[in-house]
């Protein structure tokens, strides 16, 4: 699991936040490339936002006001992709860190 730090302006208040799920991102493809003749498939989810708890208050309605839909996601929504990418279906991607926001507006 990463998050969406390359995608906006990042978040200047959690640089160690912020460099170790760019390291993340880079660490995908690599292990993408080293294991690929192996059959092994490598790739890494940004949920976005996931409504686990841990925000309340202003902080959750201003971030709620970010989706199109005007609510956060949940536990699911990046499980059905994980478990997806899991199956023979998922044979061909790899080395992606693929994005699952719901339409999360920076």
């Amino acid at each position: 699991m990463t998050s969406g730090q390359g995608l906006g302006d990042g978040m200047p208040e959690e640089i160690a936040y912020g460099l170790a799920k760019g390291a993340l991102a880079s660490a995908t493809r690599s292990l993408a490339t080293t294991f690929a003749d192996l059959g092994v498939t490598v790739n890494t989810v940004n949920p976005g936002p996931v409504d686990t708890g841990y925000a309340v208050g202003e902080l959750r309605e201003r971030v709620a006001g970010c989706f199109p839909g005007g609510q956060w996601g949940t536990p699911d929504d990046p499980a059905r992709l994980i478990a997806w990418l899991a199956t023979d279906e998922a044979g061909w991607i790899t080395g992606q860190v693929i994005n699952s926001e719901g339409g999360f507006r920076r």
